[in-house]
């Protein structure tokens, strides 16, 4: 491990004033430490910011939910708000990780977690997210949890958040600060907050340097609280990032689903979301047509790259079966994974 500088931020102010200088925040640590001890990584000074009260989960006006970047996903799962207001995202949370990564892990960091593709963290082999024009040999190597949507030649690397699936589906906003008078202050819409790779695969997300993520901000989704699920397709039923995961809400009155929300996990460098698909199913009763439309919808121009090809099929099962669950109530999925 490199040597590098510690600190700690008694205050936002004091935190991007060391950003500012260079330093990279951390708070739960559960993914960067992986990073600088497996030398991904190599910051020349880490600044601790989890006193700076960032941790509140608080009602909004008009039904939404703040919440801050330092709650940790525990706390924030089981948070009787968000259980009651946003069961999709409780369960997302609940599907990723493990007890113990949970109680640790905080929401900015869930949202700035990096690939866990092989070749990233393997030093001896090439990674155009590590070391930019070096290759991607993913593409032809092993790919089995690797993207099928919106890759490009320089990388098919795909997000592994769980949480940030159900966010993109609830259309939440990212609030970040940077040094400067007053502190400047900007929102990111929550499907502008991650990149996909295009020809600059080590940019994962679209803050600037020196940016620190303060809170994350989710409109009155009450619509949907009672016909929601997320699916979450994996090896092995604990600690394992998804094959293919569907965070799928539906408005439904009189037999037809007035609004509907389907994001996917596993299968792109970005929570994916095709709003044409949403589209396509309001006024529609809920059934495996109208479901199968919206799948094909949501996968056009999907590709496998030979050990994921499964996941053309996978993914358009796992969109049928959460949506039809959705459909059946919230109540018959909250926590559900394969």
């Amino acid at each position: 491990m490199n040597p590098f500088i510690f600190s700690q931020a008694s205050d936002v102010d004091a935190a991007l004033a060391r950003l500012a200088a260079g330093a990279r925040p951390i708070a739960g640590g559960t993914n960067l430490l992986d990073l600088v001890k497996e030398g991904v990584m190599q910051p020349g000074e880490l600044v601790d910011i989890n006193r700076l009260g960032l941790d509140r989960i608080e009602a909004e006006e008009g039904g939404g939910l703040r919440l801050g970047a330092l709650a940790r996903n525990a706390d924030t799962a089981y948070h009787p708000l968000v259980r009651e207001r946003y069961p999709l995202l409780s369960a997302a949370i609940l599907a990723g990780a493990s007890p113990q990564l949970r109680n640790m892990a905080t929401n900015g960091g869930n949202l700035l977690q990096r690939t866990r593709c092989y070749y990233f963290y393997d030093l001896g082999t090439p990674c155009n997210k590590r070391a930019p024009g070096s290759g991607c040999p993913a593409r032809e190597g092993l790919n089995r949890l690797h993207a099928i949507l919106g890759t490009s030649e320089h990388c098919i690397a795909t997000h592994p958040s769980d949480m940030c699936v159900a966010l993109r589906a609830l259309d939440a906003v990212v609030y970040v600060r940077a040094q400067g008078d007053g502190q400047q202050e900007r929102s990111i819409p929550f499907a502008d907050f991650h990149r996909l790779p295009g020809d600059q695969p080590e940019r994962d997300t679209t803050l600037e340097p020196g940016e620190l993520v303060t809170h994350i901000t989710l409109p009155d989704a009450a619509r949907f609280a009672r016909h929601s699920t997320y699916l979450k397709v994996r090896e092995r039923l604990s600690y394992a990032f998804a094959l293919v995961s569907v965070a799928a809400a539906l408005d439904i009155e009189d037999g037809r689903i007035r609004a509907a929300r389907i994001a996917l996990g596993g299968v792109a460098h970005k929570p994916w979301r095709v709003e044409e698909a949403e589209a396509a199913l309001e006024g529609k009763a809920p059934g495996h047509d109208a479901f199968g439309v919206a799948a094909d919808i949501v996968l056009r121009g999907a590709r496998g790259f030979g050990q994921n090809d499964f996941k053309l099929t996978l993914a358009r099962n796992a969109i049928e079966q959460a949506l039809g669950t959705a459909a059946r109530g919230t109540d018959h999925a909250k926590g559900e994974a394969r």
